[in-house]
């Protein structure tokens, strides 16, 4: 053959080969999984190997200011593979390593332990948890230079297995909204709501299946790293909180109330800057259990503070004037098959519109709303529908409960619907679906939507800005308005809310009170409310306070109950934000060197009174507060001693309010004689002594 022919055939016989050779492999293919396939199958159920998720580090949630409100923490089982060490190496630290387990626990006998590592090894056992409790980092670290164990993984067979754990930097802070999120996937509050940006993505590793029915991660096995949540930057302010936390919780104690909410929101963005919800637990403590501000069980009829509703309706409708009159009769009247009272024995008579709102009364607003709409009452449902009030708000937080507006058209509607629902009777609403309708009045008349988150964010990486979202520009035309701020803000000066007035800085609002339904009909039991605003002249909060089932004389009407404590979250606020305080018109100079009796305040408070009032002032301290001498006909300064945590502030030369503000605030529960308007005389506590056991202070004022 000539050299092309060798060629030719040195060929054929090399593709003839590579088929044989294709062909001996699908066959072997073949063989492995039809013939061989069951064997290798059981061979790998016998090895316990998994692909599994791997969990990424979930994000954190913070307050407005940085402050942080939720996180995972890292914290460690302890375990062992006893068959790793060589006997050289287990034997010479078992003892050793024995003691340091039993020192640490304290659960177990030194030869307890080393008894249960001994027969781990004997049995092949590769996983052995050395005990449940989980441990820090700081603890891992210490443990990781231990016998045995600081010869590493790999050669001691130490398992430093990861778990991550919710912490909550504030505790019971706003722990309800905050919320949680179970093993299945279900929670509440914005851990649930905000679980998708939370949660991260999953990564996978190569798992074993140990004894005991425990995993242990192949570390040179990671097929995909998990990717880290986002983080969560809500509108809470941490300071408001905890004033809104406390100012209720005396409340509840003091009624023994079954359950009681506080919203405080910003008046032009609708930011919420305090959601307090507080629960009775069967030992009688009070718990953020349930999100009674936004859930279905903290939809009920809202009583008298729904009569701004029922009151712009009417204005809207039939342009009435606040001079307006109407007879109440005595104080009670019939509608229909049913008497309705007001709450003044014998009566208001005949009274002006605005005095009907500012005393509240049942029937002047019944008889108005009754003699308006009698004839077409879809005209006041429209009204409530124009509101957005017979539907959710759908915020960011899952779990809003559904109002109740009843129709014209329903069965359960009748004759005497009407001018109960004019007195906030049958209707169920959310307290934030009530504080959203204030809070436009106080907002000019635009409604916005409340919010609670401000952004989804990774470090620099924003992924997501919340703004604020309007509703309506206008709730009603500017002359009704006008009305209904000049009514809420009469409640306060000359109404029902009156006896909580300020001199320095005014309220506008509305309390309510709507007794329960108790087996089918109304009983003696109260739901009792006040919502409203602050300052009048420049709102910049809205607050609605919420008890559920006062007990107690001088805790059944939402004047006396709810009213209170958004007073009281008022005061606290104004002490820390200046710009609350209404302007203050300086009439006349002071003479030179005569000066206001000034001791001990808050270093801003006193700079501002100063600067409005002319008096000639040394510059203050960098610190807080500050107490004052007059030298040479100017005030100077030198610190006030507050003292550190665990501490009782000294607080004698204080107003109440300065007094009242330091020592809630290391949860002291205060207790006074005197002069309201005076000054702190003495205190039970001496200054600087350790905070005493049953949290309670007495103060005496002059």
């Amino acid at each position: 053959m000539d050299a092309k022919q060798v060629i030719l055939l040195r060929i054929r016989i090399v593709f003839l080969a590579m088929c044989l050779l294709g062909l001996a492999v699908m066959a072997k293919l073949v063989y492995l999984q039809l013939v061989q396939g069951p064997h290798w199958k059981k061979v790998a159920q016998e090895i316990h190997l998994e692909a599994r998720a791997l969990k990424p580090a979930r994000g954190n949630i913070y307050a407005r200011d940085g402050s942080l409100l939720a996180t995972s923490l890292t914290f460690y089982r302890v375990a062992l593979d006893p068959c790793v060490a060589d006997e050289a190496l287990f034997t010479t630290h078992l003892d050793t390593l024995s003691e340091h387990l039993a020192d640490f626990y304290g659960d177990k006998t030194p030869a307890a332990y080393k008894t249960l590592i001994q027969n781990a090894r004997q049995a092949k056992r590769r996983y052995l948890v050395l005990n449940p409790r989980h441990i820090d980092w700081q603890a891992k670290k210490t443990m990781s230079q231990w016998p045995l164990f600081r010869a590493g993984r790999w050669q001691s067979g130490v398992i430093f297995e990861k778990i991550e754990k919710r912490f909550h930097p504030f505790q019971e802070l706003a722990m309800r909204t905050l919320g949680f999120l179970n093993e299945a996937n279900q929670g509440v509050g914005l851990e649930y709501s905000f679980n998708e940006a939370l949660r991260g993505v999953a990564g996978r590793a190569l798992y074993q299946k140990v004894m005991g029915g425990h995993w242990k991660i192949l570390h040179n096995n990671l097929a995909q790293k998990p990717v880290d949540g986002y983080d969560i930057e809500t509108t809470l302010d941490v300071n408001l909180q905890d004033v809104a936390h406390s100012s209720l919780h005396k409340v509840l104690v003091a009624s023994q109330a079954t359950y009681g909410c506080v919203v405080i929101m910003e008046v032009g963005t609708g930011a919420i800057r305090a959601m307090v919800n507080l629960g009775q637990t069967p030992d009688g403590c009070y718990k953020e259990i349930y999100n009674y501000a936004i859930g279905s069980h903290g939809a009920t009829e809202p009583g008298s503070s729904f009569k701004l509703i029922s009151m712009l309706a009417l204005l809207e409708e039939a342009g009435l004037a606040l001079t307006d009159s109407v007879d109440t009769g005595r104080g009670y009247h019939a509608f229909h098959d049913r008497v309705m009272h007001d709450v003044k024995p014998g009566g208001h008579g005949v009274i002006a519109l605005q005095d009907v709102f500012e005393q509240s009364s049942n029937i002047g607003m019944a008889k108005l709303v009754d003699s308006v709409f009698q004839q077409e009452p879809q005209k006041f449902i429209d009204h409530i529908h124009r509101l957005g009030l017979h539907q959710p708000l759908d915020i960011s937080l899952r779990g809003e409960g559904t109002p109740l507006v009843k129709n014209p058209g329903d069965r359960d509607w009748n004759r005497i619907t009407l001018p109960w629902m004019s007195m906030g009777y049958e209707l169920k609403l959310t307290p934030l679906q009530l504080l959203t309708v204030y809070n436009a009045v106080a907002n000019q008349g635009q409604m916005v939507k409340p919010m609670l988150v401000k952004k989804i964010k990774r470090t620099r990486r924003t992924l997501r800005t919340f703004t604020s979202c309007t509703l309506h520009k206008s709730i009603c035309t500017p002359q009704t308005l006008a009305k209904l701020q000049t009514m809420l803000a009469g409640v306060v000066e000359r109404g029902t809310a009156s006896k909580f007035k300020h001199g320095f800085y005014k309220i506008a609002g509305k309390s309510g009170t709507a007794n329960k339904v108790e087996k089918g009909r109304y009983g003696s039991s109260t739901y009792t409310s006040f919502v409203g605003y602050f300052p009048v002249q420049k709102p910049k909060y809205s607050c609605i306070v919420v008890i559920d089932d006062p007990k107690g004389t001088g805790y059944h009407y939402g004047a006396q109950t709810a009213a209170p404590v958004v007073k009281e979250i008022a005061d606290k606020i104004s002490v820390k934000d200046l710009a609350l305080a209404e302007d203050i018109t300086v009439t006349h100079t002071p003479p030179s060197g005569v000066f206001p009796v000034i001791q001990v305040g808050h270093r801003d408070d006193l700079t501002y009174l100063c600067r409005v009032l002319q008096i000639p002032h040394a510059d203050m301290p960098t610190c807080q507060w500050v107490r004052s001498s007059r030298q040479a006909g100017t005030l100077s300064w030198r610190p006030h001693p507050v003292y550190k945590d665990e501490q009782t502030p000294m607080v004698v030369g204080m107003m109440l309010r300065d007094a009242l503000f330091l020592l809630e605030n290391c949860g002291l529960s205060v207790t006074f004689t005197g002069d309201p308007s005076g000054r702190v005389q003495s205190q039970s506590v001496s200054p600087g002594a350790r905070l005493p056991a049953d949290q309670a202070i007495a103060l005496t004022l002059h």
